[in-house]
């Protein structure tokens, strides 16, 4: 299968090195919006291409990884390719979720191609969770907590506000909420009261401090609704302290069985990540998989995650999987 990945920021590295571990991908080009020949220099045994060449490898490609940010990028590249190439991208604006997909659906089946959106961890994995969980329970309810870690996409954003030179958003589950949730209570939880933002900032020389910490937490769908804080500090600082891209949270679904709901069932799934962009990547590259698959058969527009049979992501065959993982 001939993966290519469009955008080389912290997601697409990721992508190229999970490409390697899996022996059924092949990495055909990776598409860049800088110049090609100055990575190359940089990484010369990995095939870079310019991004305005993207039309020429129609025929080249199997699957085409997106690397873009959710805040700007994947609204307008996702479409655009996914009438010519199967996309995938990791768009994570939750609440942006349904109108990106219709863009993505209609523009897919205009080309008679197959995209995914929104694969990753969250949305993704902890979609899969929190979906399998409330069939299972389903009286109940379901909490997901992030963090501690550095949100991508929230970084993103925050580094595309006039005035920044680098940021870096963590994300911090509130700790008596997290206790209660897991005790086996259902409490009615705000998400003010489920978490916490901190923001690390390097503004340039000059920049409306007050202006930039205002816009930041009062950011629609990134930061309105919840208790952040904001830091501006130094670029020595931030590669000093701010270097590592660590992610991971918790979904907990508690639910009640039996005549008088007597019994008390808790579900929890915790992942715990050393590279955010590096799991995110892993679970694309997976996806790529199932994406090929499904288009083999036929299947045209758009899908999430919660689309694919899990036999789809997985390299091994069925027989393996019955014999050893069912």
């Amino acid at each position: 299968m001939r993966i290519g990945i469009y955008g080389y920021g912290n997601l697409g590295k990721g992508v190229a090195l999970s490409v390697r571990q899996n022996a059924d991908l092949e990495l055909a080009a990776i598409f860049t919006r800088r110049p090609p020949e100055q990575l190359k220099q940089q990484n010369p045994e990995l095939p870079f291409v310019s991004a305005s060449e993207i039309n020429n490898w129609k025929d080249r490609i199997d699957v085409l990884v997106i690397c873009g940010g959710s805040a700007t990028d994947l609204p307008g590249m996702t479409p655009a390719l996914a009438e010519h190439f199967h996309v995938i991208d990791s768009f994570d604006t939750h609440a942006n979720i349904p109108a990106h997909f219709d863009a993505v659906d209609t523009a897919a089946r205009a080309g008679g191609r197959l995209g995914l959106i929104s694969a990753g961890w969250d949305p993704g994995v902890f979609s899969l969770m929190r979906t399998y969980a409330g069939a299972f329970l389903p009286d109940g309810c379901v909490n997901t907590f992030w963090g501690r870690g550095v949100s991508q996409g929230h970084s993103d954003a925050v580094r595309r506000i006039d005035g920044v030179l680098d940021a870096r958003q963590y994300t911090l589950p509130v700790p008596a909420a997290l206790e209660a949730v897991r005790s086996g209570d259902a409490p009615e939880l705000t998400t003010r009261q489920r978490h916490t933002r901190e923001c690390f900032v390097v503004a340039a020389e000059g920049a409306d401090r007050a202006r930039i910490e205002h816009e930041i937490v009062t950011m629609p769908n990134y930061f309105d609704e919840y208790d952040t804080t904001v830091h501006f500090i130094t670029a020595e600082e931030m590669a000093r302290d701010h270097a590592a891209l660590p992610h991971g949270g918790f979904v907990i679904r508690t639910g009640r069985t039996g005549a008088q709901h007597e019994h008390r069932h808790v579900m929890e799934l915790r992942l715990q990540l050393d590279s955010n962009p590096e799991f995110t990547a892993s679970v694309l590259t997976a996806c790529a998989r199932a994406v090929w698959r499904m288009a083999a058969q036929g299947r045209t527009g758009c899908i999430t995650m919660l689309d694919i049979p899990p036999a789809l992501l997985s390299p091994l065959p069925a027989e393996e999987l019955r014999a050893h993982l069912l």
